[in-house]
């Protein structure tokens, strides 16, 4: 059976800020069965941000799991994206889920992959889902060429991959936190 699938993600770490944004599309196969979902979400806390793309149902497990592992490890990112890489790997029912997730916090923006990776993308930029591709050609031509703040590139990435994207649409959803650059000022 197939699934219910949730697209475009992208995250931009700019000028003492983190932003992840979403868009809220999710189909099932060439059908949207609804606009207004919400992807990205805060946890622990409100000190971490984090997106799915992919299987609604699987991403909503992950999110799940993620969340134990932040409070288990008491908000340390990295660890917890480790840990869930790693039961993600070796738990039967978990290697069955097709989803991603990025995630964020004032340090750390990661990848974390049904495959067992956890990657930390370059330069502070993150771009998941079936739109994934053009929000991150967009977000790096913007981050290159322009002085825009984060959460303005992440408004324009995902508007321009809602424009070519058919599983992407232009209800979004954006959390923004300080990052470690701006507690450090």
């Amino acid at each position: 059976m197939e699934q219910y699938r949730g697209t475009t993600i992208v995250s931009v770490r700019r000028n003492g800020k983190v932003v992840i944004g979403g868009d809220g599309q999710v189909s099932h196969g060439n059908t949207i069965m609804k606009a207004n979902a919400r992807k990205v979400r805060r946890l622990y806390n409100n000190k971490v941000i984090a997106g799915f793309a992919g299987g609604t149902a699987d991403a909503f497990t992950l999110f799940e799991r993620f969340e134990g592992k932040l409070e288990t490890h008491q908000g340390h990112l990295v660890r917890a994206a480790v840990e869930l890489a790693k039961d993600w790997r070796t738990d039967r029912m978990l290697r069955r889920l097709e989803a991603l997730l990025a995630v964020a916090d004032a340090k750390a923006s990661l990848i974390i992959t049904g495959n067992g990776d956890v990657i930390e993308p370059e330069h502070g930029l993150i771009a998941i889902g079936s739109g994934g591709p053009f929000a991150q050609s967009a977000a790096q031509a913007l981050m290159e060429n322009t002085d825009l703040d984060a959460k303005t590139i992440v408004e324009k990435s995902l508007g321009i991959a809602a424009s070519i994207c058919i599983y992407t649409n232009s209800n979004f959803t954006i959390e923004t936190l300080d990052s470690e650059a701006a507690s450090k000022k």
